[in-house]
């Protein structure tokens, strides 16, 4: 288990904007990257000794982060990491099959050469990775639904993916974890990437409507 020495040592605090604001961007961007993950206790004067801050940009963050519902209030054990109820859940899936598919569909009317190229990089290193490699894999999935969301070019849709981003943060386990999810996401990034290369918008959308869909029934089978 990580301590919280080590998980301090693992956050960067950003150089820029006042302490509040980089604490606030250091906590979140840790959320997001699941060094802090749902449960997770946060204490001021814990947070003020990882950054070697006073309490009181600790206290102006935390209070930002309460305003996001990426922390809440946990009786005696003060705030924790939030963790989402499963209408929330569900609330977020039908909110990324609509983003992702319309990514996707996007993605297919507009996408470079080089951004195609990045696509099929990153689907043939998370074809080269084992299941047990979960860490990686989650890394590498990451990549690939970025970079459709960057060869979508589409100003509007990266500010919806960001307003969510905080909530997938919040899922907890990923379903990279189920043993046969990995092979099954290989294949529909595959067919993700074939309707991208073959410019056929409603085919990426529906097979990245699909994608999300079946990552829905993974956590329902594995996490209820």
């Amino acid at each position: 288990m990580v301590n919280d020495t080590d998980i301090g040592a693992r956050i960067s605090l950003p150089a820029t904007g006042s302490r509040g604001q980089a604490v606030f961007e250091a906590l979140r961007q840790a959320v997001r990257d699941g060094l802090l993950r749902p449960g997770t206790p946060l204490r001021e004067e814990q947070v003020a000794v990882w950054f070697e801050v006073s309490r009181t940009p600790v206290r102006e963050a935390f209070a930002r982060l309460v305003g996001r519902s990426l922390l809440e209030h946990a009786g005696g054990r003060g705030l924790v990491v939030r963790s989402l109820r499963k209408s929330e859940v569900y609330e977020l899936y039908a909110m990324r099959e609509v983003l992702e598919g319309t990514a996707a569909g996007f993605a297919a009317a507009h996408a470079g050469r080089a951004e195609i190229e990045a696509l099929e990089q990153h689907h043939a290193r998370f074809k080269a990775l084992g299941c047990t490699d979960v860490e990686g894999a989650v890394a590498v999935n990451r990549a690939f639904h970025r970079a459709i969301l960057e060869a979508a070019r589409n100003r509007y849709l990266d500010a919806a993916f960001d307003d969510i981003a905080d909530g997938i943060a919040l899922l907890g386990k990923t379903t990279l974890k189920d043993p046969g999810r990995h092979a099954l996401a290989i294949a529909e990034h595959g067919r993700v990437l074939d309707a991208i290369r073959s410019r056929d918008s409603a085919g990426a959308e529906a097979e990245a409507r699909a994608h999300i869909r079946a990552a829905l029934r993974t956590r329902q089978a594995a996490y209820g």
